[in-house]
C-alpha cells in the first residue's frame, strides 16, 4: 500500500499534506526539500555558495555541538517529525558522502539553503534549486534500487513522508529585493509561475514514487496555492489534502511569548539581532551571540531556534498527522 505526504512551508508560513490514500499511513521514511528552513548540510561543498551555516556557532545545541550545516543552533522540523515517526533522530544530507544503506533507506534531506521553486532563486547564492533537488532524487532512487532492488525500493519510496519547505527565498528576495522578475510579471504572476513550478515538481515526484489509485501577498498567496492544490488533488485519484496554517503558532510566538518560555521575539539570538534586517542574514564565529537560544524565537535574521522549530514540530504532530 502506497503513502505520501506532501508537507509544503511557504514564506507565508503554510503547510499542506497531501496524502495518497484514506487509510492511516506509516511512514517508514522521510524525504526533504527546500530552502534553508530544511537544509541540513547540502550547502558545505558549494564552493561558491553564499548560504552556508557549517561554521560557529551554528549548531551549537544540535547533537555532537558542532555546526554540520543547518541553519539554527539545532535541530530543524523535519528532524523531529523524523524522532516523533520513530524513523531517526535526524535527517541527513543527500550530499554526505559518507551515507550509509540504512540512512538512505531511512531518508535523506536534498533541501538546500538559498534555493526556491524559481532557478533565479540560486543564481545569486550558489545553492541547488527544487529543480535540481528534484534530479538529485532520480539518483537516489537509482541508488535505493542497487541497495535492495527495485520491488523493494518501490515499497519504502511508497512509504516515505516527503517534506517540501521553499518559497521565502523566490518572493522576499528574486521578487521584492531585485528587479528582474518584476519586469516579467506582477506579484500575482509571480505566484502564479511558483505554483506552477510547485505543481510540476510533485507530479515528478509521485511518478518516480509510484502512487497508485487506492480507491480506483502573502496572504492572497496563500489562497491561491489552496486553491492550486484542490486542482491538482483531482489529477490525483484517491488523494487527501489537509492545510495547517503554522503562521498562527508562530504568531502567537511571537505576540503571547510568554506561554512557550521566550523573553525576546524581535531580535535573532546570533547576528546583528535585526530579525529580517537586509544584513542581518549572517552570522558568525565573529558576532555577538545570546548566552540562551531557547528565549529566543528567532536564531539569526530569518531562521528560528531548535526551540521554535520544535514547537512548530509538535503542532505538525498534534494538529496534521492525527488526520490521516
Amino acid at each position: 500500500m502506497t503513502y505520501i505526504i506532501f508537507s509544503i512551508l511557504m514564506y507565508s508560513c503554510i503547510i499542506v499534506v497531501v496524502v495518497a490514500t484514506s487509510n492511516a499511513p506509516k511512514f517508514s521514511s522521510i524525504l526533504v526539500f527546500g530552502d534553508s528552513t530544511v537544509d541540513s548540510g547540502n550547502n558545505n561543498d558549494l564552493i561558491f555558495s553564499v548560504s552556508k551555516a557549517n561554521h560557529e556557532p551554528y549548531g551549537r545545541d544540535f547533537p555532537g555541538h558542532v555546526p554540520t550545516g543547518i541553519f539554527s543552533n539545532g535541530k530543524l522540523v523535519p528532524d523531529f517529525i523524523a524522532s516523533y515517526l520513530n524513523i531517526k533522530d535526524t535527517v541527513p544530507p543527500y550530499k554526505d558522502p559518507n551515507l550509509s544503506n540504512d540512512q538512505l533507506l531511512t531518508g535523506v534531506n536534498f533541501a538546500s539553503g538559498g534555493s526556491g521553486f524559481d532557478d533565479f532563486s540560486s543564481v545569486f547564492s550558489h545553492s541547488i534549486p527544487v529543480s535540481k533537488q528534484i534530479e538529485n532524487f532520480k539518483d537516489y532512487v537509482e541508488k535505493m534500487k542497487g541497495i535492495v532492488g527495485e520491488d523493494k525500493a518501490k515499497q519504502v519510496l511508497g512509504e516515505a513522508l516527503v517534506i517540501v519547505s521553499a518559497g521565502s527565498n523566490d518572493v522576499i528576495i528574486d521578487f521584492y529585493n531585485l528587479p528582474t522578475r518584476k519586469l516579467v510579471f506582477n506579484i500575482s504572476g509571480y505566484h502564479d509561475f511558483l505554483q506552477n513550478n510547485l505543481q510540476t515538481y510533485i507530479q515528478i515526484l509521485l511518478k518516480f514514487i509510484h502512487i497508485k489509485d487506492e480507491s480506483s501577498d502573502s496572504k492572497e498567496y496563500n489562497k491561491k496555492l489552496a486553491r492550486r492544490l484542490l486542482e491538482m488533488q483531482a489529477m490525483l485519484p484517491g488523494s487527501k489534502v489537509v492545510y495547517a496554517e503554522i503562521y498562527d503558532p508562530l504568531f502567537d510566538m511571537i505576540t503571547q511569548p510568554e506561554k512557550y518560555g521566550f523573553t525576546e521575539t524581535s531580535i535573532g539570538c546570533c547576528g546583528n539581532g535585526i530579525v529580517l534586517g537586509a544584513a542581518a542574514v549572517t552570522c558568525t564565529n565573529a558576532t555577538p551571540t545570546c548566552e540562551d537560544a531557547s528565549k529566543f524565537v528567532f536564531w539569526d535574521c530569518v531562521h528560528p531556534t531548535e526551540t521554535t522549530y520544535q514547537y512548530l514540530a509538535k503542532y505538525l504532530e498534534m494538529e496534521v498527522l492525527p488526520k490521516f
